[in-house]
């Protein structure tokens, strides 16, 4: 043993002096990161202005419809009002939904580029019909083109129009052959 030492001495002493320094690195060196933060007169005088927009907006949950007072001499005859008014527009949605159903609703997903959804947009919109649709002018077409969203410009492109007049006439022959099978 006493031969390797004396002949890789140098080898030894080197890795020893390595050793001693990784192990200072690791251990010994302070190594921290110091934050410094530097503050301005400006900064401290100003509150921070993040979000500002959602700290000044009432919360959601505060947003209570107060109905309005009522003179003193009329207790009571405020909540009898908001019932008739209640009444009133329930008996509206009623006959407006009346006749909403007197005129029968046609499946818009017949007409070509009119799927599920657009037909729920469409009906939500208040077109519910083939007559509705082949009565359109170009304003007409516009004004619900433009609250289409994603399906902007399908009325035109698919010509909505020219299928609901076939649809609308009950000449299904004639929409095929210009259309193509239902």
């Amino acid at each position: 043993m006493n031969e390797l030492l004396a002949q890789y001495w140098v080898l030894i002493l080197v890795a020893l002096i390595i050793g001693i320094v990784v192990a200072w690195f690791v251990f010994a060196a302070n190594r921290k990161t110091r934050v410094v933060i530097a503050s301005t007169e400006k900064e401290s005088e100003e509150p921070a202005r993040r979000n500002q927009a959602l700290i000044d907006a009432p919360p959601a949950a505060q947003a209570v419809e107060i109905p309005p007072a009522t003179p003193e001499g009329l207790a009571g005859a405020g909540e009898a009002v908001a019932a008739a008014v209640l009444a009133a527009e329930h008996q509206h949605a009623d006959s407006a939904s009346a006749q909403a159903t007197d005129k029968a609703a046609d499946d818009l997903t017949r007409l070509k580029g009119v799927g599920p959804k657009l037909n729920t947009l469409l009906c939500s919109l208040g077109v519910n019909s083939f007559d509705q649709i082949a009565n359109w002018t170009d304003a007409d077409i516009d004004r619900i083109d433009a609250q289409l969203g994603s399906f902007q410009g399908r009325i035109r492109r698919d010509n909505w129009v020219e299928q609901a007049r076939f649809l609308a006439k009950g000449d299904t022959a004639g929409f095929q052959s210009r259309f193509g099978a239902l």
